[in-house]
């Protein structure tokens, strides 16, 4: 499965730099994020639960950040396990660029699935991912903004 796509968030390049690795902002712009802690300055471990269709999963996995070009770019990757309904991978490319006060921040992402959750069918979890990707570039966009501003 592919997702590619744009935001222009209302804050400043470093304030969004700064949100994208703080664990406390992710952890609340996730959807269904319960825990996000860093392990080391490029290494993550989280545990959240969404549901993919009618399956509810709770995930727990790694994140991974390389090719680190702060406050530019980044490549996110991950994987996690989520029990019996089966397991994800995944990877982004993010660039951010400064445009007046605002910043675009843009992705090129990648993943795949297995176990029950491939059974599901692509467009289906494909559904389910551009819903999750929605609500969370909404809450980080505001919490970007806010530390902007602070």
């Amino acid at each position: 499965m592919e997702m590619k796509g744009e935001e222009r968030i209302a804050a400043h390049r470093d304030a969004v730099w700064a949100a994208l690795n703080d664990p406390d902002i992710l952890k609340q712009c996730i959807p269904g994020c319960h825990s996000i802690t860093r392990t080391s300055p490029t290494e993550f471990s989280a545990a959240l639960k969404v549901k993919i269709g009618p399956i509810p999963v709770m995930f727990t996995g790694q994140i991974t950040l390389s090719n680190v070009q702060a406050p530019n770019s980044y490549t996110i990757s991950g994987e996690s396990v989520g029990g019996i309904a089966g397991l994800a991978k995944g990877r982004a490319d993010v660039t951010l660029t400064e445009y007046g006060d605002e910043t675009i921040l843009v992705y090129d992402a990648s993943a795949e699935i297995g176990g029950r959750l491939a059974q599901l069918g692509s467009r289906l979890v494909g559904s389910s991912a551009s819903r999750l990707a929605a609500k969370f570039f909404s809450d980080f966009s505001a919490a970007a903004n806010a530390l902007s501003e602070a």
